[in-house]
């Protein structure tokens, strides 16, 4: 189970990360998915955060596609 990501975090990545990320995270919310309909989920606010992790994803990566990423300098 991955951690929550901060938006933070995730400019850190390049962009090929950031859609590995995205399909790591989408890999998860379909298993607790799969596990809410079978009854075996244990932690329902992980569904949660799984699907903010998503978009948050998704959020960076259309900044990203308009250039309005605010590129923090390291």
């Amino acid at each position: 189970m991955m951690a929550t990501t901060t938006a933070a975090e995730l400019r850190e990545l390049d962009n090929e990360a950031l859609v590995a990320k995205l399909r790591e995270a989408k890999e998860e919310l379909f298993n607790l998915r799969f596990q809410a309909a079978t009854g075996q989920l244990d932690n329902h606010g992980r569904l949660k955060l799984v699907r903010k992790d998503i978009a948050r994803i998704y959020t960076l990566m259309r900044e990203r596609e308009l250039g309005i990423e605010t590129v923090e300098s390291a």
